[in-house]
């Protein structure tokens, strides 16, 4: 595939009066998505994202979604989401189909940055994180219902798992692996009705928050988002499993894992009891946070790690996940110790 070439396809259907200097890859080289910096003749510089993971109509249906939360969204949160380039009105997605590829390309405004957080937090800066989260929470609670609709639920997703493990057992590994896999998705099912989820809010979550997609101000307010590779309508439990990466004591690093026990640091306590005083938690959602993790793992991990991830990631993860990840969900995850935190019951 020569993406350049399909990216000035795509800016040729946006606005072709307008000419191409150069296309620059600054991609994480994390993922199998890629992400260009482009200047054009006048020297003006947008971001343009292309991605062949997934499904095109989910992809329509999150940048629509983020673009109307966008826009929502107010003081201090109005400038925090980068902003996806509008056609008629309406986000601009170009569908690139030729032959087996299949590609979408979406542009965007560049994001203004401030402060980075520094690979490990000190105490001051996780509290400040916890209270900027929780309020963020709250300001997307608040603009849920002037959302376009989701299709994507936890549910469906697992749901498919199970559908390609019992079509074809052998692309998940061995038999007894794949009889593993298929239990972590029953129970995660099965647990669905235990937590009483049904009294769960579903608002915008990003899941991945990491270092690198997001800045804060000087007062550690958060000032700008970008990188919605993992973004969905659902429970904002799904965000805390990434923010205990966030203010876990090993702190940011560029070869990493996704052990669990970052959820039973004292630091992420910290940072729920600060979110906790300005966005109550509930002892079910504390027990359900075990469950996000769980479907991180089948689902972003398992089921689309290898189309995701680029491949030398994709096989470290996934070996890890039946070795590590998944053996641990109910074995390390301790709720009560943090429902007892935060004085819940």
């Amino acid at each position: 595939m020569d993406f350049s070439l399909i990216v000035r396809k795509a800016w040729e259907g946006y606005d072709s009066s307008k000419t191409i200097k150069v296309i620059e890859d600054i991609s994480a080289m994390v993922s199998t998505n890629h992400v260009y910096r482009i200047t054009f003749d006048d020297d003006d510089i947008i971001i343009a994202k292309l991605s062949y993971f997934g499904k095109f109509e989910h992809f329509k249906e999150d940048h629509r979604i983020i673009q109307t939360l966008a826009n929502n969204l107010l003081y201090p949160f109005e400038n925090l989401l980068a902003r996806s380039l509008l056609k008629n009105n309406r986000v601009y997605i170009y569908h690139y189909k030729h032959g087996k590829t299949d590609a979408w390309v979406v542009f965007y405004n560049p994001t203004r940055i401030l402060q980075r957080l520094p690979r490990r937090l000190d105490e001051n800066q996780i509290k400040k994180l916890g209270q900027q989260v929780g309020k963020f929470h709250k300001a997307c609670s608040r603009v849920k219902n002037v959302l376009p609709k989701s299709s994507k639920t936890l549910r469906t997703d697992i749901s498919s798992l199970l559908t390609q493990l019992n079509a074809d057992e052998k692309q998940f590994g061995t038999a007894m692996q794949a009889d593993f896999l298929k239990y972590h998705c029953e129970t995660f099912l099965k647990n669905r009705s235990k937590y009483n989820m049904s009294s769960f809010e579903i608002i915008p979550v990003f899941i991945d928050w990491n270092i690198g997609n997001f800045s804060v101000t000087p007062n550690l307010e958060l000032y700008s988002r970008w990188d919605y590779d993992w973004f969905r309508m659902s429970y904002r439990v799904l965000d805390f499993y990434f923010f205990s990466r966030v203010v876990s004591d090993i702190g940011d690093r560029t070869v990493f894992s996704y052990v669990i026990n970052t959820m039973m640091e004292d630091r992420f306590i910290i940072f729920l009891k600060e979110y906790h005083k300005v966005n109550p938690l509930t002892a079910d959602e504390i027990r359900f946070m075990k469950e996000a993790y769980r479907f991180f793992i089948l689902n972003y991990v398992i089921k689309d790690g290898k189309h995701f991830f680029s491949e030398q990631y994709a096989e470290k993860l996934q070996a890890e996940a039946f070795n590590v990840y998944l053996p641990s969900v109910d074995r390390d995850f301790d709720a009560e110790k943090i429902i007892e935190a935060l004085k819940l019951k």
